[in-house]
C-alpha cells in the first residue's frame, strides 16, 4: 500500500495557492490554510489567484515532483471563458502551439464548448459587456508556464475572462464545490 496521500481541492477565485501569505499587501489574502487543516500537505503545482478549480495537494515529495515538473508532461484541462468568438484559425493556432515571449508552447487540445449550465457563480462576477460576445473553450495543456493559458488565449485574440481547472492528470474536479476538498487516490483513479 502506498503511503502517498492526495487531497483534491476546488480553489475559489481570489485564494492564493499556498498556505501562507508572503505578499506585501496591507491585509492578509485568503490562502489554502483557510480551507485545509490537514498537516504535511503541499500543493503540487500552482493555480493563479484569479483562477479557480482543481488543485492537487500531497504529502509526498516524489509525487509532488511528478505532478508539477513539466518534464513529466502531465496534462491539465481548463474550462476557459473568453472575450470574443473563436474562429477555426484561433483554435488551430492553440492546437499547434503559439509563440509566447518565453518560447513556443507545446501543442494543446482546444475546442469551443457550450456554456456550462452547472457552474457556480464567481465572486466577484465576470465583467459583462453587451457589445462584446463571449465564448467557452476547453483547453488541455501538457506544461505549466506562468499564466500560460491566459497568455495563449490572448495571443490568438481571445482574452480570458474566467479560468477554471477541471483536471490534472487523472484527477478530476467533478462535483467538488468551491472551497471544498476531499482525499483521493495517489494514482488519480
Amino acid at each position: 500500500m502506498s503511503s502517498e496521500r492526495v487531497i483534491l481541492f476546488n480553489k475559489p477565485y481570489g485564494v492564493l495557492s499556498q498556505f501562507t501569505d508572503k505578499g506585501t499587501e496591507g491585509s492578509p489574502r485568503p490562502t489554502l490554510s483557510g480551507f485545509i487543516d490537514e498537516k504535511g500537505f503541499y500543493p503540487a503545482g500552482r493555480l493563479d489567484r484569479d483562477s479557480e478549480g482543481l488543485m492537487v495537494l500531497t504529502d509526498s515529495g516524489p509525487l509532488q515532483a511528478r505532478i508539477s515538473n513539466p518534464k513529466y508532461k502531465l496534462e491539465k484541462t481548463y474550462l476557459v471563458q473568453v472575450e470574443g468568438t473563436p474562429d477555426e484559425a484561433a483554435l488551430a493556432a492553440l492546437r499547434r502551439g503559439v509563440a509566447l515571449k518565453d518560447g513556443m508552447t507545446r501543442p494543446a487540445r482546444a475546442d469551443q464548448v457550450d456554456a456550462p449550465d452547472d457552474l457556480w457563480p464567481r465572486d466577484p462576477p465576470v465583467r459583462f459587456r453587451k457589445t462584446v460576445p463571449e465564448a467557452w473553450l476547453r483547453i488541455t495543456i501538457s506544461e505549466g508556464r506562468n499564466r500560460q493559458v491566459r497568455r495563449m488565449t490572448a495571443h490568438v485574440g481571445l482574452p480570458t475572462l474566467r479560468l477554471i481547472r477541471l483536471q490534472v492528470g487523472d484527477w478530476q474536479l467533478n462535483q467538488l464545490r468551491p472551497g471544498a476538498w476531499r482525499f483521493a487516490s495517489a494514482t488519480g483513479a
